[in-house]
């Protein structure tokens, strides 16, 4: 059976990334398996049936017929400070692969061994980290988020050494895209225009084919013929660019919206698609604080929640930097001309900040006041330290006729009558907007780590699958929701999330 994998980014050549193997593994064993998404990607395997096949395909110990494995190069900016060289040091991109609708989507290893990016790494992942990868991301798909999703977790059967032996793990990521605002720094720190240029065109036909010259959808060969053409314009640049400012709205509000926080917002993790991507020290809010942060390694608390909206702004500022030389000769003028994409840029995201948050209290069209509105209830629920998830699914049940938790409405006594006010004339309306909008369930820290803490000890993966299909439905409560929706009974003061390599 053939997985009919195309080698696209591979094709475009050495400067962009290094060809090399994943790295075998002891006793590959398949542990999750993603029939649903599997089943999009056309892929004609089931864990019922070809467990072990999937195993070694999605371990690295069987290379996939057509598939020339790379890991991709790339710089970025960790915590604002800038490293000239990073690379997949512990990933494998596969290559790419059509879905049912046409889509191509990435495939790639993570944890399958090192590569000359691996800067003193093992190469490898442990079990916990693959797991989170998998629960965080379907969530988050659920949830409408813009999101990279998994395919596959196989155990490797070997220790991994952190601050312990931990059971080893390959984990299959599927993108849309690994390209990252990293990519485009990784060429101009290094003068390279040409391969900026052909980044350029390869991600137009690949990602945004609206851009093109030509009126036709690319075929695979279309993609690396066309990108290996160094010719383009001033203005295909301001609009790619433009293109991938539009991708960043959604996703950076769809974090706000759920109370997601990243945790390592770097330039390297963050795509041109617009996907989420890394979930590595991840958490999800509880009380609201707009300068929550759950990352160990987020010492000055750079990506904090309430942070994440103005670092987007920042990311995207550095990948304009890196197109200055494509849009004009002189740097003055190419300011001139991207500058205002990036004013409108912040502007959408204030205004879409607006939206979203008002959509959370029932108001489809936001109008003078309602930022004040929004504002008051922020910060009773910051002063009172109120649940973000609970607070707003509680105030989409006062709609429904259900009973608001009386902790709410002790805190929120003198907000209630104001917004009560304002939505009185389409309180049905406002219901389904709230019903759509809040989430009844999230992937909370406290069960996340419970589950990850049994499937490591046990192997059993009972739970994790009740979890998942709780997880999977966030917009409707069901006899199992009730068993995730608790806060955890210290507020997860002394929580800590990590990077997992």
């Amino acid at each position: 059976m053939s997985l009919n994998l195309s080698n696209n980014y591979q094709a475009l050549g050495s400067s962009f990334s290094e060809q090399t193997l994943p790295a075998p593994v002891a006793q590959p064993s398949l542990l999750l398996w993603n029939e649903t998404l599997a089943k999009t990607l056309t892929i004609p395997f089931s864990q019922d049936n070809d467990a072990e096949l999937i195993a070694q395909y999605f371990s690295g110990n069987k290379l996939i017929d057509g598939s020339k494995p790379i890991a991709q190069a790339y710089s970025g900016h960790q915590f604002g400070h800038f490293n000239p060289q990073l690379g997949d040091g512990r990933a494998h991109l596969l290559g790419d692969i059509a879905d049912i609708q046409g889509q191509r989507w990435d495939i790639q290893l993570k944890g399958s061994g090192v590569s000359s990016f691996s800067r003193q790494g093992d190469g490898r992942c442990a079990l916990g980290p693959a797991l989170r990868e998998y629960i965080m991301s379907e969530a988050m798909f659920a949830l409408g988020v813009p999101t990279t999703r998994c395919l596959a977790v196989v155990t490797t059967g070997e220790c991994v050494y952190r601050e312990r032996p931990y059971e080893g793990a390959v984990v299959t990521r599927v993108a849309a895209s690994h390209i990252r605002v990293g990519t485009f720094q990784y060429f101009a720190s290094r003068g390279d225009t040409d391969s900026l240029k052909r980044l350029i065109n390869y991600a137009i036909n690949r990602h945004f084919p609206e851009l093109r010259v030509e009126e036709k959808t690319p075929t695979t060969v279309d993609l690396v013929d066309k990108a290996t053409a160094n010719e383009i314009s001033s203005e295909q640049v301001l609009k790619f660019f433009s293109a991938v400012l539009s991708k960043q709205v959604p996703l950076v509000l769809s974090w706000s919206r759920v109370g997601f926080i990243h945790g390592v917002m770097n330039t390297d993790n963050t795509t041109i698609s617009g996907e989420t991507i890394d979930y590595g020290p991840c958490a999800m809010m509880n009380s609201y604080d707009a300068d929550t942060v759950f990352s160990s390694i987020d010492r000055n608390g750079r990506y904090a929640f309430g942070k994440q909206i103005g670092i987007m702004q920042w990311n995207m500022t550095r990948l304009a930097e890196t197109l200055l030389p494509l849009v004009a000769s002189d740097e003055d003028d190419a300011v001139e001309k991207i500058e205002p994409l990036l004013t409108q840029f912040h502007q959408d995201l204030q205004q879409g900040n607006l939206i979203m948050m008002a959509a959370k209290i029932g108001i489809d069209e936001p109008e003078q006041g309602d930022a004040q509105l929004i504002n008051d209830l922020l910060g009773i629920m910051q002063k009172q330290k109120l649940d973000y998830t609970q607070t707003f699914a509680a105030l989409t049940g006062s709609l429904n006729k259900n009973k608001i938790d009386e902790t709410i409405i002790a805190a929120l006594n003198e907000w209630l009558p104001r917004w009560n006010t304002r939505i009185e004339p389409f309180k049905a309306a406002a219901h389904q907007l709230m019903v759509k909008t809040n989430p009844m369930v999230i992937p909370r820290n406290h069960h996340v780590e419970a589950l990850l803490d049994a499937c490591q000890e046990t192997g059993d993966l009972t739970a994790l699958n009740k979890f998942l299909a709780v997880l999977r439905q966030p917009y409707t409560e069901t006899q199992e929701t009730k068993h995730y929706q608790d806060s955890p009974v210290d507020g997860d003061k002394n929580y800590h999330t990590y990077c997992g390599t």
